[in-house]
Parts: C-alpha cells; sequence; structure tokens
C-alpha cells in the first residue's frame, strides 16, 4: 500500500476536479417501448393516422449547454403501419417509401437553441428516401425523477422527398403535408 503525502493528495483533486469538469457530456438513452412516432397525414381531407415502430437515437444533450448537443435519429422505414393491413403492405413499395432502396430515414441536428422553460428549438438534416430538407423542430421537455420526456411536432411536405410519386403525386388524393409527432423517453437528462 502507497501513502500520498498531503501535497501530492491536493495536486490530485486539483487535477481530478478540472478533468471531471472538462468531461464530455454523457449520452442519454432513449426507451424505445415508452416513445413514438407518429405521422399524420390527409387522404381527401380526412386524418390518416400511422406510426414507425423501430427507431433509435444518439443524443448528447445537457440542458444547460444545449447549444453543444448532438442529437441523432434513425427510423427503419419498413416499420411503418397505418394499422390496415392492405395499406401496410403498400408502404414499402418504391412510390411510398421504397424500403428496398432507402431502408431507413435520419434526422442530424445541426443546431439546439434553449427557449426556456422547458422548451428548446432543434434545427437538423431530415432525409428520407434519398432527399435531404432542413427543419426546425419545437421540442418541449418535462421530467419526473429520473426520467425525461421530449415532446414535439413539425410538418413536412411529402413531394419533397417523392413520398407518394406518380399517380399519389396528386394532392387532391393525399395532401402535402404531413405532420411528424413524437414522444421520446430518455433516461440520463440532466435536471430543467
Amino acid at each position: 500500500m502507497t501513502t500520498m503525502t498531503f501535497s501530492e493528495l491536493k495536486h490530485s483533486l486539483i487535477a481530478f476536479v478540472f478533468v471531471g469538469f472538462s468531461l464530455p457530456t454523457m449520452a442519454q438513452q432513449l426507451v424505445p417501448a415508452q416513445s413514438e412516432i407518429v405521422f399524420v397525414s390527409k387522404q381527401m381531407g380526412v386524418p390518416v393516422e400511422g406510426r414507425f415502430q423501430k427507431f433509435n437515437a444518439k443524443i448528447v444533450f445537457n440542458p444547460s449547454k444545449a447549444d453543444q448537443s448532438n442529437i441523432a435519429f434513425t427510423v427503419d422505414m419498413a416499420s411503418a403501419t397505418l394499422g390496415v393491413k392492405e395499406t401496410d403492405a403498400e408502404l414499402p413499395k418504391a412510390e411510398w417509401f421504397n424500403t428496398a432502396k432507402f431502408a431507413q430515414a435520419t434526422f442530424q441536428s445541426t443546431a439546439v437553441k434553449a427557449l426556456g422553460a422547458g422548451k428548446f428549438e432543434v434545427a437538423g438534416k431530415l432525409s428520407i428516401k434519398g432527399a435531404t430538407q432542413q427543419v426546425l423542430v419545437p421540442v418541449t421537455l418535462t421530467q419526473a425523477g429520473a426520467n425525461t420526456t421530449a415532446t414535439g411536432a413539425f410538418a413536412i411536405k411529402r413531394l419533397a422527398f417523392k413520398i407518394g410519386d406518380n399517380e399519389w403525386s396528386d394532392t387532391s388524393m393525399v395532401a402535402d403535408e404531413v405532420q411528424v409527432k413524437f414522444k421520446f423517453a430518455l433516461t440520463g437528462v440532466a435536471k430543467l
């Protein structure tokens, strides 16, 4: 067993404090079973709701240092469902998600801005079916104990991503605007 002098102990503590404060923010974990991504389109004026059943995230986020955050999502496009077997069989086809060629959609943040009171604005690049668009996503965080819930919604234009090509590009049949809503359960987020 080695013993440290008071001076060595003091220097070790000082080094620990400085190194400890300079460590990068720890990544948060997504809890998929408590999370969801829903999309709502209108077919002949009637809202039609679907959801993605498989997605994953890599999140490095500290509410007090939001501008240093890095948020990335990957969505398994073949996991999309509208809850109707016949319609679900159409979604993987080339006109819609073309999952044989484009298995995943991705989101990568480019900036995160704190707005106060648990509200944030996340700018980033959304890539679906080989097309990439800039999106601005409002996010609200709530916390209960060690769990954090991130909720939000934003709109995309499906035709900008070539979703519903050919005969389905008629927006009187299927509206161009699609609302994307999400609820993400996270662990490891610092207190707001």
